[in-house]
Formats: structure tokens, C-alpha cells, sequence
């Protein structure tokens, strides 16, 4: 009986978990994600002549998240593209490069972490470079305090493996 119960529980548990979570899809983008809370709340809507996206999960400070598109050569290394981006950031105040990651979602890629600081506050970034196709990559940009953003880091890892082309899913 407490089996039962506990099993029952813990069903419930997961089906409120997973009903708190939300699609992003837009028309003026070719993407998709899930976003696992419904703390995370847009502040940049894509439109025909912007295609940005932007999210905070509750606070811009506890976790920024913000998608951009780059064009590459067809040729490139993805270490070379996120040096590019390497070179953007290094001009942040006390800028640390750490560690590059393999990832693999519905798109693969690489993951690239650094540190900063902004207004006197230690922050992280956890910038994910998704291929996809030759000429395309993906950033999902996740910025926030160190500490907050170690805290959402399953988050964080979720949006990026669940974000796909839109093609994707009429093909699956």
C-alpha cells in the first residue's frame, strides 16, 4: 500500500513537472525548444525583420537566455567560431575563459563557459554553438550570477537539447 502510494506520488510528481514546462515556436524563426519551467519568461519576441529571442528565468540576473544566428564558412571549425565569440567577450570586466564541452541535443555542438564580472557581481556564461547545417550555427547564450546559473545548469542543458529546426519535427 505505501508502494502504491509512493508510486502514485511520485506519477502525479512528474506529469505537474512536465506540465509546467512550455514550447517556444514562432513563425519569424525556423527553431524550436522546450522550456522546462514556467519561470522563464520572454522579453524579446522574434519578428520578420529581428529574429531575436530572449528569456530570463525570473530575473535577468538569475538567468538571461538569448538566441542568435551566425553564418559561417562552410569549411569552419566550430573552435574557430567560438573563438570569434571568445574575442567579443573578452573585453567584460575580469573575463575568464574555462572549459569547452562537446554537446549533443537534437542539434550537436560545442559548449563554451566563461566568467565576468558586472556592477561588482560575479556572473558565468554557458554559451552553446549548435550546427546546424554547413553555413549555420545556432547560439543559445545562457548569462547569469555564478551561483544562480550553476543552479539552473539542467535548464539550461535541457533548452539547448531540445532545441531544434522547425524541419526537424515535420520530419520526425
Amino acid at each position: 500500500s505505501k508502494f502504491i502510494s509512493a508510486a502514485v506520488f511520485c506519477l502525479l510528481c512528474a506529469f505537474a513537472a512536465f506540465a509546467q514546462s512550455q514550447s517556444f515556436s514562432d513563425p519569424n524563426v525556423v527553431y524550436s525548444f522546450e522550456l522546462p519551467e514556467a519561470v522563464w519568461k520572454q522579453t524579446v519576441k522574434p519578428t520578420a525583420g529581428k529574429p531575436s529571442v530572449e528569456y530570463v528565468y525570473g530575473d535577468r540576473r538569475d538567468g538571461h537566455l538569448e538566441i542568435r544566428k551566425l553564418t559561417v564558412a562552410a569549411n569552419e571549425l566550430m573552435s574557430d567560431v567560438i573563438a570569434r565569440e571568445r574575442q567579443q567577450l573578452m573585453f567584460l570586466q575580469e573575463f575568464a575563459a574555462g572549459k569547452e564541452e562537446n554537446f549533443a541535443g537534437a542539434l550537436r555542438g560545442r559548449v563554451f563557459n566563461f566568467d565576468f564580472v558586472r556592477s561588482g557581481r560575479n556572473m558565468s556564461g554557458r554559451h552553446y554553438f549548435l550546427k546546424a547545417d554547413e553555413t549555420t550555427v545556432y547560439v543559445v547564450r545562457f548569462t547569469g550570477e555564478r551561483d544562480k546559473l550553476k543552479a539552473i545548469r539542467n535548464q539550461t542543458d535541457s533548452i539547448a537539447r531540445t532545441f531544434k529546426l522547425k524541419t526537424e519535427e515535420k520530419a520526425n
